[in-house]
Formats: structure tokens, C-alpha cells, sequence
């Protein structure tokens, strides 16, 4: 991706709080003018947004979007060009994450997992693609531990993963040689805040984790900026950032 005059324009998904609020923040501070995308929570993007400008002028933005809705990603992308008339990379971070045991999935579970973890991130990238393309930009994709080793009682989620796991490598393909494309797998980094993991359960999580913590928003958001401004001979890849706890499940 290039880092040059004028600043490079990133898309972050989901980043009015928690991991994407610091991937955006991360990214900015190496230069990027940001657009942060919202679906519900615009109190907190629109708070983000205004520290950021704070920072630098003209630096950063918001846009609300439901992703897993047919044509809301094409519209986004036609909205960021008008504003901005470029994209150098696009950061795929909106996620739901809930429970589907088996036999409780229904339709509405389907939409959200699939559409907030796969759908959107695949058309969203489709439509960017052009400007990416023009720019010889750049996308990550926030994948998860679960892509590969499966949660319990959390099927639908993990398939949707695997999936975006799986669109990380053939968008790497499709897209190159001018879009680099490649993913970060979190492993432990922020619990849910609605208590679906309880104590004993991080717990253990923690006990099989060699470096025996749980990460930190920063680390998700400084390997992403590895993987848009340093990185210019790595694509189709997925880095683990989950304290080696990927080989101890």
C-alpha cells in the first residue's frame, strides 16, 4: 500500500469501539486519513471521530452501514469515494458473536453471523476492489482462532469464520498482482462484555495459552498496520496473534 502525499484513505468495519476503535486509531497514527464504519453504536464513532480531528484536521470520519444488508456495502463504497475520491485499504473488523448450539439456529442467527462475518466482508471488497486496484492498495481481514478449531456451541459463528478465512486467501488471488490480501487470527484478546464467557472459562482459555494472558487491543491493531504499511511482499496470508494459544487447543 503506498504511504505517500496525499495520506493514504483506510475503511475500518465496526470501529466505533473495542479492537476496531484501536485498529482505526493505530492506523491514523501512521498517517491514514480513516473512515469508520458503524452499524448501531454512533455515539462512539462519532466520538472517535471528533478526537482524531482533534489530532489532525480532516483526518477522519464516519459512516453507518448494516453490512450483512443486499447493497448496503456498494452503497458505503460509493459514499467514501464521493467524500474522499480514493481508497488505499480496507480493514473487514465488523463481527457479531453469539451462541447457535445445533438445533437452535434459525434464519435471523444465519443473517447476522453470516452476513456480519462473510457477506459483507466479501461484497464490501468487491466493490472496492477498482479503487483499491488504482491505488495498489491493501485488505485485512479480522479472522479468529475458531476459523480453524472450531467453539463449542458456537457453530454458525465458526463456520462464518472459516469462511472469511477461506475469502481471505481467493480475494488474494482475484486480486492480485495489485491488492494485497491477508488476515489477522485473534485468539483471547477482549471477552464479550455480555458475560458469554464466565470466569472458569477464561480461565481455562488462559491456562492453555503458552504466554499465559489475554492479548491486548493494541496487538491486533499494530499487526494490522504491519500488514498495510510493511508488509508489500506478504499476501494471502493469515498471522495468528493469539499468544501460541492455536497450538495448545
Amino acid at each position: 500500500m503506498r504511504n505517500d502525499n496525499p495520506p493514504p484513505v483506510i475503511l475500518v468495519t465496526g470501529a466505533a469501539r473495542r479492537v476496531g476503535a484501536e485498529i482505526a486509531r493505530t492506523v491514523h497514527a501512521a498517517g491514514a486519513t480513516v473512515v469508520l464504519h458503524y452499524r448501531s453504536s454512533a455515539r462512539e464513532a462519532e466520538a472517535l471521530a471528533a478526537a482524531l480531528n482533534d489530532q489532525r484536521a480532516d483526518s477522519a470520519s464516519t459512516v453507518r452501514a448494516d453490512l450483512g444488508q443486499d447493497g448496503a456495502p456498494e452503497a458505503l463504497i460509493d459514499t467514501l469515494l464521493a467524500r474522499h475520491r480514493a481508497l488505499d485499504a480496507v480493514v473487514n473488523n465488523a463481527s457479531s458473536f453469539f451462541s447457535t448450539p445445533l438445533g437452535e439456529i434459525d434464519a435471523a442467527a444465519w443473517t447476522d453471523l453470516i452476513g456480519s462475518n462473510l457477506k459483507g466482508p466479501l461484497f464490501l471488497s468487491q466493490a472496492a476492489a477498482p479503487a483499491l486496484r488504482a491505488r495498489r492498495g491493501a485488505i485485512v481481514n479480522i479472522v479468529d482462532i475458531h476459523a480453524e478449531r472450531p467453539l463449542r456451541h458456537y457453530p454458525l459463528y465458526s463456520v462464518a469464520k472459516a469462511g472469511l478465512l477461506g475469502l481471505t486467501r481467493v480475494l488474494a488471488l482475484e486480486l492480485a498482482p495489485e491488492v494485497r490480501v491477508n488476515g489477522v487470527s485473534p485468539g483471547a484478546i477482549e471477552w464479550p462484555e455480555d458475560g458469554q464467557f464466565p470466569p472458569a472459562e477464561r480461565a481455562r482459555i488462559i491456562d492453555n495459552t503458552p504466554l499465559q494472558r489475554v492479548g491486548t487491543a493494541g496487538d491486533i491493531a499494530r499487526t494490522v498496520r504491519f500488514l498495510l504499511f510493511d508488509a508489500p511482499y506478504i499476501t494471502g496470508q493469515v498471522l495468528a496473534v493469539d499468544g501460541g494459544r492455536s497450538i495448545h487447543l
